[in-house]
């Protein structure tokens, strides 16, 4: 049954239900719910199958694009990012504070319907006693997940378990229900909870497609990397680096052409004529589809192009620079010294080419064993072990490079922050992590948000966004102060 989890009549189906059921409070005669819904295991299934409908990354890569130094303008825009993300224009009433608070609920919303349901639901036998295990586990799994990302956004310390969360909402509410937001120890004590039943109940102990104990395990050493235990974070990513190695050149290319899976732990498949195959709404965090239209409207028609900041990192002889560089693109070899800046330095986002048969719709990589190898990385800094640091930056580049490169020395802590953030940007360019890097890691390197002047000067753009800005924290929406006015006493500081 798991080879169906992308037919679009149930994601449709089941999408179309939790939406419906969250936006109307009208207790209509004749209403679907989740113990109408579900009766037996199959349809079970099917509402794990609705619930992973619910998850995406393009609105998270939007979200980097837009508030970083990504990207700049163009040749093909029309005013998108202009008066938001182009100058750090971030308030209650921005696109990006909505989307992922609505969003996360809906994703908890389904999975609680689903978890909620299932306790009405008698298997048939020992095999169906073992199916309905496996989807709780993975809905459980699903649900740690989606509270982990919606933390990831509007808490203002990852590492303070005081400071305050998101609404914990491990049940299904009532339209009467004013909740307040939780402490971050609270949710991660939720979180940690939900991961817990998820890798006792979960058969699979890897797959690349599906929710398994190896996508647990990643998804705590993250947490345990964003909260600084990095003994932890360490031991988790250790594990799972022993059982995917890093991508050689040609597997790097083929990764992201989704021809291979090597180095990938988790990924959201996305398929031709599945509900995400369609053109995100011009670059904004509000819209999803292809993850490669959040930067293009089709093959070479860029509205954002790579920044010239994060291009100048990049060295030609960088696989990564083969796959994050669109070979259409046109560099300037003195692109400062430009007549015409913006039609003599075009650098095209190649990242997301597309499968065959449509250009720019990719799978969504969520955890990759390069995350895990930097999660180690970071912690051989945090305990000043410098050169231990140096040398496993060096063992990455010599493998992206498919030749030895020069041992990196660090002379200091944060020398060794800046050096490993930069490393994450080149890495991860353009997957949605830019954003959380800074906000987490930005004041350890001493280092924010910065464009290139000629970015700045062609397109009006903000220079720079400091790592301790309020801007790296999203603020609670006004769209949910309407419905929960005491909710405005707990607004994120800045806003």
């Amino acid at each position: 049954m798991k080879n169906n989890i992308y037919k679009l009549v149930f994601i449709a189906v089941f999408a179309i239900f939790y939406s419906c059921e969250n936006a109307v409070d009208i207790e209509q005669v004749g209403r679907v719910t989740e113990d109408v819904a579900f009766t037996n295991v199959s349809e079970l299934q099917d509402g794990l199958i609705g619930a992973y409908g619910f998850f995406d990354l393009t609105r998270e890569v939007a979200m980097a694009v837009n508030y970083t130094d990504e990207t700049a303008e163009g040749t093909d825009n029309g005013g998108q990012g202009r008066t938001t993300g182009a100058i750090f224009n971030l308030n209650a009433g921005s696109a990006a504070a909505s989307t992922f608070w609505t969003n996360g609920y809906d994703r908890l919303n389904a999975i609680n319907r689903l978890i909620t349901a299932a306790d009405l639901v008698t298997p048939d036998g020992s095999a169906e006693a073992a199916q309905k295990n496996d989807i709780l586990g993975q809905a459980y799994a699903l649900r740690a997940y989606a509270n982990f990302q919606l933390l990831s956004y509007y808490t203002t310390d990852y590492t303070d378990d005081n400071a305050l969360g998101i609404i914990k909402v491990d049940f299904v509410p009532s339209i009467a229900d004013k909740l307040l937001r939780s402490t971050n120890g609270e949710i991660y004590t939720l979180i940690e909870e939900d991961l817990t039943k998820a890798a006792s109940l979960i058969q699979d102990q890897s797959n690349t497609i599906f929710v398994s104990k190896d996508f647990v395990t990643a998804l705590r050493a993250r947490i345990a990397a964003y909260r600084q235990d990095y003994t932890t974070a360490e031991t988790l990513a250790s594990s799972l680096m022993a059982k995917y190695p890093l991508a050689n050149r040609t597997q790097y290319r083929l990764m992201f052409a989704d021809q291979g899976n090597t180095e990938i732990i988790f990924k959201l498949q996305r398929d031709l004529n599945g509900i995400y195959d369609n053109q995100p709404g011009s670059g904004t965090v509000a819209a999803t589809g292809w993850i490669g239209g959040v930067t293009m409207f089709g093959a070479n028609t860029p509205y954002f192009e790579i920044g010239r900041s994060l291009f100048n990192l990049i060295d030609p002889a960088d696989i990564r620079y083969d796959v994050i560089v669109d070979p259409v693109s046109i560099v300037s070899p003195d692109y400062m010294n430009a007549v015409d800046y913006k039609v003599e330095d075009v650098l095209q986002v190649g990242k997301y080419p597309g499968k065959p048969g449509q250009v720019l719709l990719n799978d969504n990589k969520v955890f990759r064993s390069s995350e895990m190898y930097l999660i180690i990385v970071e912690a051989k800094i945090d305990r000043n072990d410098l050169t231990g640091a140096a040398q496993d930056i060096k063992a990455l580049r010599d493998i992206r490079f498919g030749a030895a490169t020069p041992l990196p020395s660090y002379s200091n802590k944060q020398e060794a922050f800046a050096a490993l953030l930069n490393e994450r940007r080149v890495e991860f360019a353009f997957e949605g992590h830019r954003w959380k890097d800074i906000k987490r890691l930005g004041v350890r390197a001493n280092q924010g948000a910065v464009r290139d002047p000629k970015d700045v000067e062609a397109f009006g753009m903000a220079a720079s966004l400091a790592p301790d800005d309020y801007r790296f924290t999203l603020p609670l929406p006004l769209v949910e102060f309407n419905g929960n006015p005491e909710l405005r006493t707990q607004q994120n500081p800045g806003y």
